[in-house]
């Protein structure tokens, strides 16, 4: 596996667990649309996992960036 393929798994892999902590929280919704707390926890947590991933993509990205250099 090349250097350029690996990096597009990745950014695939991350994209993918975006999507699946989206529908996640679609479905979790309708539960936690009941309680204002439940409702802050859900977003945070979606939130909060959505920048991790993309800040650890980020990270995949400059690195790369720095080795084609």
């Amino acid at each position: 596996m090349t250097k350029r393929s690996l990096h597009l798994l990745k950014g695939i892999g991350y994209l993918i667990s975006t999507v699946s902590m989206i529908l996640l929280a679609i479905v979790s919704w309708s539960s936690a649309s009941r309680s204002p707390l439940l409702v802050a926890c859900l977003l945070g947590g979606s939130t909060t996992s959505i920048a991790g991933m993309f800040c650890r993509w980020l990270s995949y990205e400059i690195e790369k960036r720095l080795n084609d250099r």
